[in-house]
């Protein structure tokens, strides 16, 4: 897990050295920032993945989690049990508890599951947009492939009329001539470059034919071990008998 941003809003200074305190005690300790709770506006803008709540009045930390639906992981310790009752039927969605004797304990084993669960959708939308990139890419490439045959038909032709008349060096002006290597020089680039995908093409049809190939090759190796599992497993067990004498 990468490096993560943890908001600590409180109007308590124990509280929020506690959860600093206890987390210090653990393998992995995330960055710490600590507002007060009217200091929690700041906080909208921030790229923090978890916001932790206490030490609040009830009024307050009603408002505060209006305010914050549907914007980072959150988790609220409220003062009562009371207090944490009413925030879970109006706040459903905030990771609410009350206070209570090895409440930091609890506080740093939740946080760091919902801290897991942050960074497990952070890299399944990072794989999900990596693949609708890759996606685009190879129907790109697809479409390519497919235009590269009317693409070098119509090269041919350009690269035939221009070997034509360059073969008449007087029908032309210097001018007209220099133009005419140019048109010449640039098909003959833009061929060379279909080519090369004609190369990627080749390429990437041995790289599959061999990845097919190893995945058979793995299969059948698993078949022949699970087929020899039964003779194994039937086999007696040899045992060596040792006897000693007593002089």
């Amino acid at each position: 897990m990468t490096q993560v941003n943890v908001i600590i809003i409180s109007d308590e200074t124990d509280f929020s050295r506690t959860v600093v305190a206890r987390w210090q005690s653990e393998l992995t300790v995330p960055s710490f920032t600590v507002l007060s709770s009217d200091t929690f506006g700041s906080a909208l803008e921030s790229s923090a993945e978890l916001v932790i709540f206490g030490g609040i009045d009830d009024k307050k930390l009603a408002q505060l989690l209006t305010v914050a639906n549907g914007r980072f992981a959150k988790i609220c310790v409220a003062k009562t049990q009371a207090q944490a009752s009413t925030l879970r039927k109006s706040h459903p969605r905030v990771l609410t508890f009350a206070q209570h004797e090895a409440w930091a304990d609890f506080l740093v084993l939740v946080a760091g599951e919902s801290l897991r669960r942050v960074d497990a959708a952070r890299r399944a939308q990072e794989a999900e947009s990596e693949w609708k990139r890759l996606e685009y890419l190879a129907t790109l490439g697809e479409y390519t492939l497919e235009m590269r045959h009317n693409l070098n038909n119509a090269l041919t032709s350009v690269l035939g009329n221009a070997e034509l008349l360059m073969l008449e060096p007087g029908a032309l002006t210097a001018e007209g001539r220099e133009q005419l290597d140019t048109i010449h020089n640039m098909t003959l680039l833009m061929h060379e470059i279909l080519q090369r995908f004609s190369s990627i093409e080749s390429e990437l049809r041995f790289a599959e034919k061999a990845s097919h190939a190893e995945t058979e090759i793995r299969s059948h190796q698993v078949g022949q071990c699970l087929q020899n599992l039964p003779e194994i497993s039937a086999r007696p067990a040899q045992s060596k008998t040792y006897s000693a004498k007593l002089k």
